[in-house]
C-alpha cells in the first residue's frame, strides 16, 4: 500500500545491484568467497526450483548449465518421456546471499531444451516480450510491492505469528512493526546489501501482514528480484520459527495479499508517460492513456495470469474485511491517486496495476501486462474518463478467468510468444486446479448441509 516514490523520478536507473562488470560466473564466485550456488529457475506456477552447485563445478555450470527433469519440477510443459530441461545461468543475476548461509550465492537461469530456450519457461516469455517492446523503441521499468503474512500453522489452523497482533485496524501500527523488528530489519539489511534500495517496511492492513518496498528497475531485473525476495523472506522467517506466505487470501475475514505493479514506458532515458498539458488532469500522455486502455481492455484475461489461483478470487471477490476495506479491485476502472481502482495513477510517471496478487508469477504477470499495454498503444485506445465505471467486472472465479484468457488473442499471444501451446497448457492446468478444489468437500458444506434436509 505504500506509494513507491522512487518511481516518481524522471531519472532512469540501471539495475541497483552493483554491476558484475561482465565477469564470468567463475570470477564472480571466486571474488565473493562463494562455496555453493543455487542455480534457480521458476515454473509457470511460480515455484522456485534449484540445484545446489559446489563452487568446484562452477565452470561446468557456466559452460553446460545444469539439468532437471522438467515434468518433476512442475508446470513446465513436459512429460516424463521428454528430454532434460537445462538451466543456463545468467551471470548478470549472480547474487551472494551469505546472510542465508555463509558462502551461499544464487543465480537466475534461463531454461533450455536441446539447446534452445524453452517456450514454457516464464523467464523466456518475459525476455521475448521485452525484445518485442524494444523493437518499438520501448523499455519498460517496473516497481513491485511484495505483501505477505507471517503466520504459524498449528492444530487450530493459521494464526498470525505475532500473537499480540490482534487489533481491528493494525495497518501501520508502530507497536506491531516493532515486535517484528528483528525479522523486518534482517530482510531490509539483506535487500540493501544487494543494492536493491529498501526504503520502507510496514505493517499492512491484515493482522500479521507486512510489506517491504525496494527500488524499481528494468522489468526483467524486477521479476528476478521478486523471486529472490520471496525466497529470502521465506528462509529468513523460517529461522525464527515463522512461515511467510504469499497466498492471496489466507484469512477469510482479513485483507488479501496483493503484488501491486508500477509500470512505466521509456524511450532510452526519456519517460513516455508524462504530459503536463493533459486535459484530463492526470499529467499523462497519449502513450500512457493507450497503455492504460490496453490493460483495461484485456483486464479479464489479464486476471488469469496475474491472479492465477483458486484462492485469488477469494481476494478480488471479497465484500468486506475486519478493517472495513478489501483494497482489491472488482471492476476494470482507472483513476488518479485512488486505491479503489484496478489501475491507479499516483503521478504522471507510472501506472499502478492493483489486480495482481501474491500468487502471481512475476515473469508472466509482467509479460502479460506489457503485452496488453502495448496493444493499447498500437490501437490508440482511449480509456475514457478517469473514475468512470466501465462494464467490465473482473472474473468471479479462476475458471471464469481461464475462459477470458483463452478468448483473448493478445494475452494468449503473450504466453505463446516463445512457442505455441503455452496458453492452452496453462489454462488446462488451471482448470484442473479449479475442479480439484471444487470436488473437495469443505467445512462450509458440512456446516450448511449436514442436517439441512
Amino acid at each position: 500500500m505504500a506509494i513507491d516514490t522512487t518511481t516518481a523520478t524522471v531519472t532512469p536507473i540501471s539495475p541497483a545491484m552493483p554491476s558484475t562488470g561482465h565477469r564470468t560466473l567463475t570470477e564472480l564466485a571466486r571474488a565473493t568467497d562463494t562455496t555453493f550456488i543455487l542455480a534457480l529457475f521458476t515454473t509457470l506456477s511460480g515455484k522456485p526450483c534449484a540445484k545446489l552447485v559446489p563452487v568446484q563445478a562452477v565452470g561446468q555450470l557456466e559452460q553446460d548449465g545444469v539439468g532437471f527433469a522438467g515434468y518433476a519440477a512442475g508446470m513446465m510443459g513436459q512429460q516424463p518421456r521428454d528430454p532434460d530441461l537445462v538451466a543456463i545461468p545468467d551471470p548478470e543475476t549472480f547474487t551472494p546471499i551469505p546472510f542465508v548461509r555463509p558462502g551461499l550465492a544464487l543465480v537466475h537461469c534461463t531454461p533450455h531444451v536441446e539447446g534452445k530456450p524453452w517456450p514454457f519457461a516464464p523467464r523466456v516469455i518475459l525476455q521475448r516480450t521485452l525484445a518485442r517492446a524494444a523493437e518499438r523503441g520501448y523499455t519498460v521499468n517496473v516497481g513491485t510491492e511484495i505483501e505477505y503474512f507471517l503466520v504459524d500453522k498449528g492444530p487450530n489452523g493459521l494464526a498470525p505469528a505475532d500473537t499480540a497482533d490482534l487489533s481491528l485496524q493494525p495497518c501501520y501500527d508502530a507497536r506491531d512493526v516493532t515486535r517484528m523488528y528483528d525479522h523486518l530489519a534482517e530482510v531490509s539489511q539483506a535487500m540493501n546489501s544487494l543494492g536493491w534500495g529498501n526504503y520502507a517496511s510496514d505493517h499492512e492492513d491484515g493482522n500479521g501482514q507486512f510489506e517491504q518496498n525496494f527500488d524499481y528497475a528494468d522489468a526483467l531485473t524486477t521479476a528476478d528480484r521478486v523471486i529472490t525476495a520471496r525466497y529470502l523472506l521465506s528462509v529468513i522467517a523460517e529461522k525464527r520459527g515463522m512461515k511467510a506466505t504469499f497466498m492471496p487470501k489466507p484469512f477469510t475475514d482479513r485483507t488479501g495479499t496483493g503484488m501491486h505493479m508500477h509500470l512505466s514506458v521509456w524511450n532510452g532515458d526519456q519517460p513516455l508517460f508524462p504530459d503536463a498539458d493533459d486535459p484530463r488532469g492526470l499529467g499523462l500522455s497519449a502513450t500512457a492513456y493507450g497503455f492504460l486502455a490496453g490493460m483495461l481492455d484485456h483486464a479479464c484475461a489479464l486476471q488469469g495470469v496475474i491472479a492465477p489461483t483458486v484462492n485469488s478470487y477469494k481476494r478480488t471477490g471479497a465484500t468486506s474485511t475486519a478493517s472495513g476495506a478489501t483494497w482489491s479491485p472488482r471492476y476494470a476502472t482507472y483513476g488518479g491517486n485512488d486505491r479503489t481502482h484496478y489501475l491507479r495513477v499516483p503521478d504522471q510517471h507510472r501506472v499502478e496495476l492493483r489486480g495482481a496478487d501474491g500468487s502471481a508469477n512475476p515473469y508472466l504477470a509482467t509479460a502479460a501486462a506489457i503485452a496488453a499495454g502495448l496493444d493499447g498503444i498500437d490501437r490508440a485506445l482511449d480509456p475514457g474518463v478517469p473514475g468512470e465505471q466501465r462494464g467490465d467486472m473482473l472474473p468471479m472465479t479462476l475458471v471464469h478467468a481461464m475462459d477470458a484468457l483463452e478468448s483473448d488473442p493478445v494475452v494468449t499471444a503473450a504466453l505463446d510468444i516463445a512457442g505455441p501451446g503455452v496458453a492452452a497448457y496453462f489454462a488446462e492446468r488451471k482448470r484442473e486446479e479449479f475442479f480439484t478444489w471444487h470436488n473437495t468437500v469443505s467445512s462450509w458444506e458440512i456446516d450448511n448441509y449436514l442436517t439441512a434436509f
